[in-house]
């Protein structure tokens, strides 16, 4: 088949300013949709499965295992968990096992003004010791030093330190130099900043344990994480099973994540649905643009097959032409998509999650790119070519 060149389709797609304009745009924001549409869905998934850490397991309060807000545990679970199992664990002497009480609250800088009426920005607060490094190997202490029990002290991770405008150079060694933040209305001064990006932690303020249980006036705490060495999960189910008056489960911590991400699976489908009503009110625009365009252009399509072009080489060279005509707004889409969204954090929920526009959110862009400028071009190229060659040329006359 006798094929028009291709410096054809790319000479016509600057015929009409406004039509590449319209289609061009249509595709760049198709791209950017998609985009950042899958890298949204992509950032939850992975931040909340990458939360938890093999070899770990949970201590949560019996019932309460799909929620570690709602787990209440006796404060004395984890000590007697330590002395009771063996195989956790150590390093220098010091076990793996982090007691936790997780409390979302309000946060804000205290240098804000206060909310408005019921509108209040909560953080998640992790009430920890120091070993909650050792089991959660994902953070770690990238400016600062750790708060201290009694002082109104806390760590902030680095996506919600960016959020309340908090930087490295922000953390002072002079205690009265430090930023000030309020937790529930609280003033605590921020002491360091914790580096866990692609995972919840990122997104979350800790402090000591102890003080987070005056704050909230509790007396237990939601949860104790412990790092195993030689035991067995089973050890710890056995143990939970035999001290019925803790009343405590034991569960995997990559099993806990695992299920929050399928509980999250409607929040990511809802994510891509917005997405794509938004993209195909989008691709109407391109699609408009490109069937005006087309049919006004039927005498010089009836010419080509007069010149002895077949239909299917005509055919071939408009999609060519409108697939150029995508790609020339699809590519600084993903340019600017790069840019914009790539190391983005996202809140959600108690959360803050990392963007990371991958080369799949990059493939599925060009992919709908690709599917825009197919799609939109056959129909109107159909349409066209129905139209006889004598018909078609008496237009132009016309």
């Amino acid at each position: 088949m006798k094929r028009l060149p291709l410096h054809y389709a790319a000479r016509n797609i600057g015929r009409s300013p406004l039509r590449l304009m319209l289609t061009a745009g249509g595709g760049a924001l198709v791209v950017f949709l998609v985009v950042s549409a899958m890298a949204s869905v992509r950032a939850l998934d992975r931040g909340v499965r990458a939360s938890g850490t093999p070899g770990n397991v949970m201590l949560l309060g019996a019932g309460s295992e799909e929620s570690v807000e709602r787990s209440e545990i006796p404060a004395s679970a984890p000590g007697v968990l330590s002395a009771s199992i063996q195989g956790i664990r150590t390093l220098g002497g010091a076990q793996f096992v982090s007691p936790e009480l997780h409390v979302p609250l309000p946060l804000r800088r205290a240098d804000e003004p206060a909310p408005v009426g019921n509108a209040r920005d909560l953080a998640l607060v992790r009430g920890v010791e120091p070993s909650a490094f050792l089991v959660h190997p994902q953070a770690r202490l990238a400016v600062g030093r750790l708060p201290q029990g009694g002082r109104d002290e806390a760590l902030v991770g680095r996506s919600l330190a960016a959020r309340l405008r908090i930087g490295n150079r922000d953390i002072a060694e002079d205690d009265s130099l430090l930023p000030t933040i309020l937790i529930d209305e609280r003033p605590h001064r921020v002491t360091g900043i914790i580096d866990a990006p692609g995972v919840a932690i990122d997104g979350e303020a800790w402090m000591p344990i102890t003080d987070l249980l005056v704050l909230t006036k509790r007396q237990t705490i939601s949860v104790a994480v412990i790092s195993l060495d030689g035991a067995d999960i089973s050890d710890l189910e056995v143990f939970a099973a035999r001290r019925s008056d803790l009343e405590i489960a034991a569960i995997d911590e990559m099993s806990y994540y695992a299920q929050l991400a399928k509980f999250f699976r409607p929040v990511q489908v809802l994510i891509g649905v917005s997405a794509l009503v938004v993209a195909l009110g989008a691709m109407l625009g391109g699609l408009n643009a490109l069937d005006a365009a087309f049919a006004s252009r039927s005498p010089e399509i009836a010419m080509l097959q007069v010149l002895g072009f077949s239909r299917g080489a005509v055919i071939f060279s408009l999609v060519q032409e409108s697939i150029l005509t995508v790609a020339a707004g699809a590519l600084p889409a993903l340019v600017v998509a790069s840019f914009l969204l790539d190391g983005a954090g996202v809140r959600f929920s108690m959360g803050v999650f990392s963007l990371s526009v991958d080369a799949t959110c990059v493939a599925s862009g060009l992919g709908a790119g690709l599917l825009l400028g197919l799609v939109g071009s056959l129909p109107p190229t159909i349409r066209c070519l129905r139209t006889s060659i004598p018909t078609a040329l008496k237009s132009d006359l016309v």
